[in-house]
């Protein structure tokens, strides 16, 4: 067959199978087998010619560089920049003559890009510009659009957004193929979708000092180019000791180049760090005593960032992200907006309302908020978790729809009470995804933001952020667990993806059991249920596995297999190891047994092998890359903040001298633990039912009601029921466990009513009111324990069951107490059934 026939049916084939795919569950349309319909993208090594518009975006240039590196790595050879028989054309709509041309000769649907918001469409076309027989199309409607289009390239022929942040390897391949179709991604669901580098010292901070000399443009080129390969958009700047715009005045045309949208965290308003007011303020940071001086300093910040693309942060909290003096008033507060409004104003010129802002209902300022403050409607609320991942207020589904609508403000990462949690990855994304589609489904979708600390080591869960930030309702509870796998065969390969993935899994599910910072000797019963050793053996049994997977990896993917998989796993597990050696010798020192010395020498041990692990990550993965990545001290906390050094637990030294179809749940030493998911009956709404989440929460799993959004009206009867068989009578408690789902339905509450056979039902509002050191209990042990108490009278069959009067109430486990239940930090174990 001669090339010219080959030629023409390779045409008529792309034009045949030509179709519309969605990419939303990233349809692979890149392959490495020789198809004659597919397009040819690089054939022995060889990659098409790449032709872009010079007047095109230089962000747009800038990543179409990235590409033609990636391809260098993938295939051992650059793209030519140029026309050619096969090419791979790259534009922006009105920004690229020949992308514009592919438009006006309706090659491309005009509809399918124009007024569209960061929308690309990648296809193949046939004679698209004189000289080029058969061309590859990205086409974005704007910068970000054709960026994206870019990156989804580069991922597609094998090169991970996290080949530089977590060192994963590339597969060479000298044929690469892109089969027929048009394929987008769409519009984001969420317009605003970023990362907050925050408490990032001393770990980011000391890497980046040792790597690029500071927080300075050469390290925000790295940030940037990730966000943007993980099609995020928005980025809340390094800020302990820092300031974006005066540490390096390349930041930010470089941020606004790359097409990155830059605010400044909730507490520092108009495009200034706290950092720019201590190297240049003058007097107090008190608008009363201060004013003119703040309204100066304020200007200063407008006029710096206004020709760049920023979400501008108004407001104002204490200095030092303190909350403001008990004088302050809402009133001020609101002239205080009014009056960076005229700012912004007059410095951009533009009408206050067409310039985007944003004010964080940040700790205090949800409680003005709730008094009644308000701000004009065209600016953003950016509402906030409580620090702990539980989101603390949700917008009224009936309240009118605002122009700036609404954000959130979401943490992977935290300093404060009731303690740190700065070190290692503990964000299990079931609860991500829990709280995140609560917070979607609750119409909040102008901005997600979320504090990621040093980045490293966040890397999976800001993948998990970032997409669910494009499409929420890509996510349900039954295909969290493949979104993992597919995120750990991008990084190690599909041969090592499930393995890494239930890895993963398991160990941010014991992560957020309780914190490693939080962790000690007494969180886990040593005496009761052998809860203490059955969770280091858990732990212990994840190393097992994750060492057995990193000995079979190839070594090209150990770098990466150990930032992502191993380490966290193996420096977590000797915490667990080193705390139950605590615990044991405490106990047998107690009884002056001569075993408490094995136990000391044991903590001893896990105590040095903390600090060999930290230098392993420091200084030996990926050839010593990492430095100072591992600083950050997890050993030692005696209150809310990190000691100065790690600190080693005190020890002493002893001298010598089966289920039912129906489940029946079988009371056993005067107690019934049953898991929520293991109900005998259940019964759903007219538009509710019950699902179980797989793995959320501290045990087994849990079950809430869907949609989030529905509210059990009357009439509806939304039920669980669990069958007991009990031998004691007399006072019972039972104790319902339930994940720390705080008021966020304007501090309403969320009611349950629970019953026994049929009895008086008893209706508990579990979260209307609570504390600040109730809160904390609730996020310190990751469960509110509700308890009703109950008379029983007879031995035998009993029912219980338990309704939910409100959505969003998460359901972790039941215990009826009969006067045998013994403190354990987990719930006792689950009761058997009858046989």
């Amino acid at each position: 067959m001669t090339k010219k026939k080959l030629y023409l049916i390779i045409c008529l084939l792309i034009l045949v199978f030509q179709t519309t795919i969605s990419a939303s569950d990233k349809e692979k349309f890149v392959s490495t087998q020789k198809n004659a319909s597919y397009f040819p993208l690089a054939v022995d090594g060889r990659p098409v010619s790449i032709l872009t518009d010079d007047s095109d975006y230089k962000g747009v240039l800038r990543a179409v560089n990235d590409l033609k590196e990636d391809f260098r790595i993938v295939t051992g050879n650059t793209p030519q920049q140029g026309a050619a028989k096969f090419a791979l054309i790259i534009g922006t709509v009105g920004k690229s003559a020949t992308i514009d041309k592919l438009i006006q000769t309706g090659k491309i649907e005009a509809k399918d890009l124009t007024g569209k918001n960061e929308k690309y469409i990648l296809k193949t076309v046939m004679n698209p510009i004189d000289g080029v027989d058969a061309a590859l199309v990205i086409a974005g409607s704007d910068k970000r659009g054709t960026i994206y289009g870019v990156y989804e390239l580069s991922s597609q022929i094998g090169v991970s957004p996290w080949y530089y942040w977590a060192d994963v390897p590339v597969v060479n391949q000298k044929n690469l193929y892109v089969k027929p179709g048009t394929y987008t991604e769409g519009e984001p669901a969420v317009q605003y979708r970023g990362i907050f580098l925050n408490d990032e010292a001393p770990a980011l901070s000391g890497w980046s000092k040792a790597t690029f000399g500071g927080f300075n443009h050469q390290f925000y080129e790295k940030v940037f180019e990730l966000i943007l390969r993980l099609k995020g958009n928005f980025l809340w700047p390094a800020m302990w000791g820092s300031a974006f715009y005066d540490d390096d005045p390349l930041n930010g045309p470089l941020a606004d180049e790359y097409g990155i949208v830059m605010g400044t965290s909730h507490h520092e308003p108009m495009a200034l760090a706290q950092q720019d007011w201590k190297r240049r303020g003058e007097g107090a940071w008190d608008y009363k005593k201060n004013g003119e001086v703040l309204r100066k300093f304020w200007t200063s910040g407008i006029e710096r960032a206004k020709d760049w693309e920023s979400l501008i942060t108004i407001g104002m909290r204490g200095d030092g992200d303190e909350p403001m003096s008990e004088e302050s008033n809402i009133d001020l507060l609101q002239k205080i907006v009014k009056d960076q409004r005229t700012i912004i104003s007059k410095v951009t010129g533009k009408k206050a309302e067409t310039v985007p802002q944003v004010w964080a209902l940040y700790k205090e300022v949800q409680d003005y908020y709730d008094k009644g403050m308000r701000v004009p409607d065209d600016i953003t609320l950016l509402l906030c978790d409580d620090n702990w991942g539980n989101v603390r207020k949700l917008p009224d589904l009936n309240a009118p729809k605002r122009k700036g609508g609404y954000g959130m403000y979401y943490h992977f990462d935290y300093v404060g009470g009731p303690r740190n949690y700065k070190w290692i990855n503990v964000s299990q994304v079931q609860r991500i995804w829990e709280q995140m589609n609560l917070t979607y489904q609750y119409g909040v979708d102008k901005i997600w933001v979320v504090n990621v600390g040093d980045l490293k080591p966040m890397e999976y869960p800001i993948s998990f952020f970032l997409d669910m930030a494009w499409n929420p309702n890509r996510f349900n509870a039954d295909n969290l667990v493949q979104h993992t796998e597919e995120w750990c065969a991008q990084q190690f390969g599909e041969k090592y993806a499930k393995e890494s993935a239930r890895l993963i899994n398991l160990y941010t599910k014991y992560n957020r059991r309780v914190t490693p910072e939080l962790l000690n000797e007494k969180t886990y019963s040593l005496a009761n249920y052998n809860e203490f050793e059955t969770v280091v053996n858990d732990y212990r049994n994840l190393v097992i596995d994750a060492m057995r997977l990193y000995n079979v990896i190839p070594n090209n993917y150990k770098d990466a297999f150990d930032q992502l998989v191993l380490f966290p796993i193996n420096a977590c597990s000797n915490l667990y190891e080193m705390y139950f050696a605590v615990a044991k010798n405490r106990y047998y020192a107690e009884k002056q047994d001569i075993q408490a010395n094995y136990w000391a020498n044991k903590a001893k041990e896990c105590f040095e092998r903390d600090s060999i692990l930290t230098v392993h990550y420091n200084q030996s993965i990926a050839g010593g890359k990492w430095a100072h990545m591992m600083d950050q001290i997890r050993i030692g906390y005696t209150y809310w903040q990190q000691p100065e050094k790690s600190v080693m637990p005190r020890v002493e030294y002893i001298m010598t001298t089966m289920e039912m179809k129906e489940k029946v749940f079988s009371e056993t030493d005067g107690y019934v633990s049953i898991e929520a998911e293991h109900f005998t009956r259940q019964k759903n709404g007219n538009n509710i039912s019950w699902k179980v989440i797989p793995d959320l929460g501290k045990t087994l799993s849990a079950i809430t009601t869907f949609p989030v959004t529905a509210i059990p009206q009357e009439g509806d009867n939304v039920y669980l029921e669990y069958d007991v068989n009990l031998t004691s009578t007399g006072n019972a408690r039972l104790i319902v466990l339930l994940s720390p789902t705080l008021n966020f339905n304007s501090n309403k509450g969320l009611r349950y009513a629970v019953s026994i056979d049929g009895g008086e039902e008893q209706i508990v509002n579990f979260n209307q009111t609570f504390t600040e050191r109730e809160r904390e209990n609730w996020v310190a042990n990751s469960i509110i324990e509700s308890i009703t108490n109950f008379r029983i009278d007879k031995s035998g069959l009993h029912t219980i069951r338990f309704r939910v009067l409100d959505p969003g109430i998460v359901l972790q486990k039941i215990m009826l107490d009969l006067g045998g239940l013994k403190p354990s930090y987990l719930g006792a174990p689950e009761s058997k059934t009858l046989k």
